[in-house]
């Protein structure tokens, strides 16, 4: 691998990622790119393999396997309801380095990971590599896995460690695109709303829906756009230092109707000098009402059940939530009776099978119909109505 290759490789992804792509343009064109530094041969498995994730619960929210047919029910079936010790996206975002081979988790496992392996072997995978898309603000939005047949090396320390490094940029192209899905398409009336401005902080272009929410912002002097629009375009057109990947113009707005609402910025690339301003609410997080509106879990025990979707031990809840562990384990023996489950693993399969799955099956529908794909747990309208009043200051 030369470092001149990875260095254009990485620009390419960079620029990919700020092109305001939708998801599955994005992942082709960035998987496309990734070949050139980091080869997979397998037939089965020719480019990498992608999920999406939902950054709060850390569940899956799409596949994407351009070029072959890899079912999504076996993806989700080894992920959520096998007990056999695999790669699995849920162990990777928690892993330190946030990749893991194939390789590593049979020397971890020896006994138990020996199945996984002749999985991979019966079709044709010798040497796997699953890699955390986690942006730099810390949160995970995908996974990808990359795959090599007996005829090549194993993934190299110096092919992971780009892989490493791309992975922010990758985890940001697949949080804008999911943006672009929603709001291109909105399914609820919370959906983020997309302005793009051009460089004299013209509009060129609104995303259905973001009228509303313009006209529920704080207005700005005489008939123009929102003050704080202008002011989040403006530095994300500036860029700090002239860093278009700096630290993001964000601004967090007060309106009359929508309570507290995050506006975020950030430079295009392409063709001119301009902008997009994403409009969503502060607290964006979807899992919460959800919860609590299908299993009348307490505001404490949804935090907790959050908590074991990510994959906390109950040491790590309790010192999150300044509670003992003793009182961790009652809660978690509450939510078993409140989900009907018996075990940590079988919760989450529950909630991934009652929220996430209709929502794959939703994105692996829209992909097949080139419609952008979309993000979070599959609405419902009662949590709808439970999460407006659940918001709160970010």
């Amino acid at each position: 691998m030369s470092t001149y290759t990875a260095e254009q490789v990485l620009e390419r992804v960079q620029g990919l990622a700020r092109e305001g792509l939708d998801v599955a343009t994005f992942l082709s064109a960035a998987g496309a790119a990734l070949h050139r530094v980091v080869p997979t041969d397998v037939e089965t498995l020719p480019t990498p393999s992608w999920v999406t994730l939902d950054p709060t619960s850390l569940l899956i929210t799409s596949t994407f396997s351009p070029g072959c047919e890899i079912p999504t029910e076996e993806v989700v079936a080894l992920e959520y309801r096998s007990d056999m010790p695999s790669n699995r996206v849920g162990d990777v975002v928690r892993h330190p380095l946030g990749v893991q081979t194939a390789r590593e988790l049979v020397a971890n496992d020896p006994g138990g990971a020996g199945g996984y392996l002749d999985l991979l072997r019966s079709i044709g995978i010798e040497h796997e590599a699953l890699v955390a898309l986690r942006a730099r603000d810390g949160e995970h939005w995908g996974a990808v896995y990359l795959v090599r047949g007996p005829a090549r090396a194993d993934f190299s320390r110096q092919e992971l460690g780009f892989l490493r490094t791309v992975a922010p940029y990758l985890a940001e192209g697949i949080r804008r695109g999911l943006l672009l899905g929603e709001a291109s398409e909105p399914e609820r009336p919370d959906a983020p709303a997309i302005v793009v401005l051009g460089e004299d902080l013209t509009p060129e272009s609104f995303t259905p829906g973001a009228q509303q929410w313009l006209q529920d912002l704080p207005a700005s002097h005489g008939d123009g756009l929102p003050a704080a629009v202008l002011s989040v375009a403006q530095v994300a057109l500036a860029g700090r230092d002239g860093d278009p990947w700096g630290d993001p113009a964000r601004a967090r707005v007060l309106s009359d109707r929508r309570g507290w609402v995050m506006l975020h910025g950030q430079s295009l690339a392409g063709a001119g000098r301009r902008v997009a301003v994403t409009i969503q609410p502060a607290g964006p997080d979807r899992i919460t009402p959800l919860l609590m509106a299908a299993y009348e879990l307490t505001a404490r025990e949804e935090q907790v059940t959050r908590h074991v979707l990510q994959g906390d031990s109950t040491a790590q809840i309790a010192a999150a939530l300044s509670v003992s562990p003793y009182t961790v384990q009652e809660h978690v023996k509450n939510i078993f009776g409140k989900t009907a489950v018996s075990s940590r693993r079988e919760l989450v399969s529950r909630v991934f099978t009652r929220h996430h799955q209709p929502r794959v099956e939703d994105n692996d529908e829209r992909i097949g119909l080139d419609r952008p794909i979309r993000g979070g747990p599959f609405p419902h309208p009662s949590a709808q109505r439970l999460g407006a009043a659940h918001q709160e200051p970010a």
